[in-house]
């Protein structure tokens, strides 16, 4: 085992958070199967294959989230966390488009989404060594 002292270099931060964002994206993924109808609804019609990209995603999640733990998947995962939360924008502006798509969720609160992803984004970035 090496020990690596802090330097005033060294970034550190809080592993807790880098678990509960890990723990936030596997149960999201989770979700995709338990309720892909949900998911289904809020697609983009110019999206082929509903379903299947809601499995996809969920999956993706999931693979993503298991691999922030996974010391050397780290960063290839947070990486795809932040490709992933840029092509989810998509399904965001098209809640924002369709009535039928928002789930019933008010325009404010699909507005406020949008930042939301690029807080998330932000949020995984700052997990990069």
């Amino acid at each position: 085992m090496v020990l690596v002292l802090p330097t005033k270099h060294t970034k550190m931060n809080e592993p807790l958070g880098l678990y509960v964002m890990a723990g936030i994206y596997g149960l999201a993924g989770i979700m995709h199967f338990i309720k892909p109808k949900m998911y289904m609804r809020i697609m983009p019609n110019y999206l082929p294959y509903h379903k299947t990209l809601v499995y996809l995603s969920g999956l993706a999640e999931i693979v993503l989230g298991i691999g922030l733990c996974i010391p050397v998947l780290k960063t290839s995962s947070i990486y795809g966390i932040i490709v992933m939360l840029t092509v989810f924008l998509l399904v965001h502006f098209y809640m924002l488009s369709s009535k039928k798509a928002a789930a019933g969720f008010p325009k404010w609160v699909l507005v406020l989404r949008l930042p939301l992803q690029f807080v998330l984004m932000y949020w995984a970035w700052t997990y990069l060594n």
